[in-house]
């Protein structure tokens, strides 16, 4: 499994290091769901921020723009409507089997989690392109996920022309 470690090699020194517990618990309860601890604590670390230019991960203490909880209740009614649920591959919802939305690109990419069937089974990754309209599940972690991406591996979402420097990241407005 990915560790916070290796994405700070990659990404730089995490500047949120986000310690109240608050938060997460609200939008957990609120949805049901426990988000996975690498999830937790890569958002944690970071906030609300831009990676690349291109990946935008929010954090559920963000302000109402750039809020966790917020971005998953709009994207689950919008991916929840029927014209749209053909898209995926499952359904996106807050049960096991089901799709969390947790993340946008730039380029036209919503990027859920999978909650497991067995809760002993880790979530995986679904990236959904919306301009091909197209979707790949990655038999990863969000942490292995990010930090494939953060190393330039085709994991749906191109960084090498976002940050031929090598990757960085930004705090959301």
């Amino acid at each position: 499994m990915a560790t916070l470690s290796e994405i700070q090699a990659l990404l730089g020194e995490p500047r949120f290091n986000w310690s109240d517990p608050a938060p997460w618990i609200g939008l957990e309860r609120e949805l049901g769901i426990e988000f996975p601890a690498d999830f937790h604590e890569i958002v944690d670390a970071y906030g609300s921020v831009s990676i690349n230019g291109q990946l935008y991960l929010k954090h559920p203490a963000g302000h109402l723009l750039h809020d966790l909880g917020t971005m998953i209740k709009r994207e689950l009614e919008f991916w929840g409507e029927e014209d749209m649920a053909e898209f995926l591959p499952n359904p996106a919802g807050t049960k096991p089997g089901e799709l969390v939305p947790v993340a946008t690109a730039t380029t036209g990419e919503m990027i859920f989690l999978r909650i497991p069937e067995e809760t002993s089974s880790p979530w995986r990754v679904v990236v959904q392109e919306m301009d091909s309209p197209s979707w790949t599940l990655y038999e990863m972690t969000f942490g292995e996920w990010l930090l494939a991406y953060l190393k330039g591996r085709d994991v749906t979402l191109c960084v090498r022309d976002r940050a031929p420097d090598g990757p960085f990241y930004e705090f959301l407005p």
